[in-house]
């Protein structure tokens, strides 16, 4: 006994002393929330969304490719909003000295609602496309585990075989490592642009990790610190601490907020003047705005884009809701009339990422009505309402009591590209991210803590 005391001693005595920090709001863990169950998803509308979204990776490269349709599009935007006005500034900079690197990733995802408006049989109906920090591939892979397993406790091993898997994960890192791959250099490595304070950063490990098994280096800072540490050299190389960048991931980037300083702009500015693969582009990141999503259901414009394939133009077409310009004129001046009349049929989008940005109801009234006689309301845009079908699940969320609770479903499939100079050597439909939120929240995402993640259980 007096051994064994002994030993424990002399053991510990070895063991280095730990101070432990005191533990910040952003240090703290918490569990992803997620539904108990996968929620049914109509198979058709899957297959439809996975088919399509090849379409939009080509579409959403092409347009960034026309400058002067991007400039005609978003002129009056950039006018009225001056985050838009900002990014602009950096795409005809960077235009007018020329592209330094012609090799271009896109990571994009586009989401969906199952519409039950007109008709009585769902059809899908696109909400956005994301071209920029398009997020939640990592631990959306990971759900269908988790269901399996509440599905197999509950004794249901039929329905837990069928939950199927999701790839998201290695289909994004299979495009970030291609890229990669063809930047030339293995001694550079991928640089992950990263929030300052993260509420998903295990989402972004996921990705990380992958990476490493491909023996791609991962380097993570945020963007002021490029400013700080970042170079660029005479080849208009990248380098951060050192490290040469062959790929810079943005999984930041999207939002006013994240460029605190006027340091941070600088910092956006010299990327997208490197010769790193930059995903996105500034370009895709323009694209990827909601004026830009409203242009493309004018005639005639996605025909301008697909001229050699009018399949692709339908199947695109055939998910679009209305959407409105609301600049001054006869045309904004009567839409913004019958949204005032009739603000439930209507949602007023800003341009920003990111959820919890859209106005519904009796707000976007209000909003609409405070701007409809200014130059600002430019930097709206309206669309039709989608009104989902309903499902049924209990949402499991840190702090939340559990209920079951009514709820509607938004899908996304991430699509993933590479375009070399002017041939595209990738294009992908990746993987899938399945989210679900009570019915009583119009609008809001994972990260904004109104929805969580789900599996679909294809019906």
């Amino acid at each position: 006994m007096h051994s064994n005391s002994r030993m424990h001693s002399q053991v510990h005595s070895r063991l280095p002393s730990l101070s432990v920090p005191k533990r910040t709001e952003s240090e703290t863990i918490s569990y992803a929330p997620f539904t108990l169950f996968p929620s049914p998803v109509p198979t058709r509308l899957f297959n439809q969304a996975f088919e399509v979204q090849q379409d939009f990776n080509l579409l959403v490269d092409k347009i960034s490719m026309d400058s002067e349709f991007l400039k005609n599009s978003l002129a009056s935007t950039a006018e009225a909003d001056e985050f838009t006005a900002r990014l602009f500034n950096i795409y005809t900079r960077v235009l007018d000295e020329g592209i330094a690197q012609p090799i271009t990733l896109g990571v994009n995802r586009s989401d969906y609602m199952f519409d039950k408006r007109p008709k009585l049989t769902a059809t899908l109906k696109q909400v956005e496309i994301n071209t920029i920090a398009a997020s939640y591939a990592g631990l959306a892979a990971r759900v269908p585990e988790v269901h399996r397993q509440v599905m197999n406790v509950w004794g249901k091993p039929d329905e837990a075989a069928k939950i199927m898997s999701n790839k998201a994960v290695k289909g994004i890192c299979k495009g970030i490592a291609r890229a990669w791959h063809l930047y030339g250099s293995s001694d550079a490595a991928v640089l992950f642009l990263v929030e300052k304070f993260s509420r998903n950063i295990f989402d972004q490990r996921c990705l990380e990790m992958e990476l490493w098994k491909k023996n791609v280096r991962v380097i993570r800072r945020q963007m002021y610190e490029i400013y700080e540490r970042g170079t660029l050299d005479d080849n208009k190389k990248l380098f951060v601490d050192g490290n040469e960048v062959a790929v810079a991931y943005f999984r930041t980037g999207y939002s006013p907020d994240d460029y605190f300083s006027e340091e941070c702009w600088i910092a956006r500015l010299m990327i997208e003047r490197s010769m790193a693969i930059k995903c996105p582009n500034i370009a895709t990141h323009l694209v990827g705005t909601k004026k830009i999503q409203q242009e493309l259901v004018r005639e005639g414009v996605l025909e301008k884009f697909l001229p050699e394939d009018p399949a692709a133009v339908e199947r695109i077409r055939a998910t679009f809701v209305g959407l409105y310009s609301i600049d001054e004129g006869p045309e904004g001046d009567e839409i913004i009339a019958k949204a005032l009349a009739d603000p439930e049929s209507y949602v007023l989008k800003p341009q920003r990422e990111g959820g919890g940005n859209n106005i519904f109801g009796e707000e976007l009234r209000q909003v609409l009505g405070g701007i409809k006689d200014k130059a600002s309301r430019s930097a709206y845009i309206l669309m039709d309402r989608i009104k989902p079908q309903v499902v049924k699940n209990y949402l499991l969320q840190s702090g939340a009591s559990v209920k079951l609770s009514e709820c509607v479903v938004e899908l996304g499939v991430f699509g993933v590209y590479i375009r070399n100079c002017n041939r595209l050597s990738m294009n992908l439909s990746a993987g899938h991210l399945l989210r679900t939120k009570r019915t009583e929240f119009a609008d809001g995402g994972v990260s904004a803590g109104v929805a969580v993640l789900d599996t679909p259980y294809l019906i």
